[in-house]
């Protein structure tokens, strides 16, 4: 499937035959393969189907270059599996793009073309700056309405994005990176910050070891977005499995929930509350707890370290978490070229 792709959905009404409306939107991580097939709806867009599991393409990439054949089988598998979910729902137009794994390995060309040829799959090798501008995008509308300033970050597995995002909405519909005064791509993530750091056996020393060697990457867009943080209503808006798991530990979540953690607040005492007991666990503990299990269990903690030194980068009374950003981007990007919410209001 390819592409951007569009062709006539099954289904009838009136006895015709009605097209597809169907938008899917993959998005190819250091850590993770997820895919989100949507249609347009009145306000936004309604989920029809969604994928995710971990894959691991990055998994050495903190030492070297290179993509191993492991990985490479791991992703090709998930990827067959979101290939047959968009054909299964006749999808009118995708957008399949990959990150920072397939940027940084010197055989990441050949791993695109081989999705090409085994899959009929055209994935996208998207540049950090589309990477940050896809994030702010798709978890905006959770800002604060009242906000004058946000502080907007993706911790991934490769690399973390973050953005100034300045002013208020003119309109839900409003494009908000037009709003973005400043932007970083940071060459770090859970993956690769814990293969050099180690996930497994954390202490207080190594863990401050991995905030530090992000507070060193975030000194020049610190430096540049010095004034969000007294903007009248600042606040930091993440989304990230590391913030989505902090999110769902600090509700007692007996299992991972996305109604209840997208769109929650937290406050910097309630954060730091959960990183200090994160590090009084052990690896089996973490591996225990519904809201990490044992396939992210190694990577949490340096999730934490990235949050926390962007935490004492931009101080904030409060975090609001979003279970959504590329995926929901790219949707909202589609459905907004493709003017179906402007079709909606006549």
């Amino acid at each position: 499937m390819r592409a951007d792709r569009t062709h006539t959905a099954p289904g009838r009404r009136n006895g015709r035959r009605r097209p597809s409306r169907s938008y899917a939107a993959l998005d190819l991580g250091t850590n993770n393969c997820r895919l989100l097939i949507a249609e347009p709806a009145h306000f936004g867009f309604r989920v029809v189907d969604a994928f995710s599991r971990i894959v691991r393409l990055g998994e050495g990439l903190g030492f070297g270059n290179h993509l191993s054949a492991d990985a490479i089988e791991r992703t090709i598998d998930a990827l067959r599996i979101c290939r047959d979910k968009m054909a299964a729902k006749d999808v009118m137009r995708a957008r399949l793009v990959a990150t920072e794994a397939c940027r940084l390995a010197s055989n990441g060309p050949d791993f695109i073309e081989r999705v090409r040829t085994d899959l009929d799959l055209d994935l996208e090798i998207v540049d950090r700056k589309t990477e940050a501008y896809l994030a702010v995008t798709g978890c905006a509308s959770l800002a604060d309405p009242k906000a004058h300033s946000v502080i907007v970050f993706d911790i991934g597995g490769g690399s973390t994005e973050i953005a100034w995002v300045d002013g208020v909405a003119p309109h839900m519909f409003a494009d908000p990176c037009k709003r973005i005064r400043a932007w970083d791509s940071l060459p770090v993530g859970v993956v690769t910050l814990a293969e050099r750091h180690g996930g497994i056996d954390v202490t207080p020393e190594s863990f401050e070891g991995m905030v530090e060697e992000v507070t060193e990457l975030l000194l020049d867009f610190a430096l540049v977005a010095a004034e969000a943080g007294r903007a009248p209503g600042f606040h930091l808006l993440g989304t990230s499995g590391t913030v989505t798991t902090v999110g769902g530990i600090h509700l007692g979540l007996p299992r991972y929930d996305r109604r209840r953690v997208d769109g929650m607040w937290m406050t910097d005492d309630d954060i730091s509350a959960v990183i200090d007991n994160l590090l009084a666990s052990d690896f089996q503990e973490r591996a225990a707890n519904p809201c990490i299990g044992k396939d992210r269990a190694d990577l949490v903690l340096a999730g934490c370290a990235i949050l926390e030194a962007i935490r004492r980068a931009f101080p904030a009374d409060r975090l609001r978490i979003a279970d959504r950003g590329l995926r929901e981007g790219i949707l909202m990007n589609m459905m907004r070229e493709d003017s179906v919410w402007r079709e909606n209001r006549r």
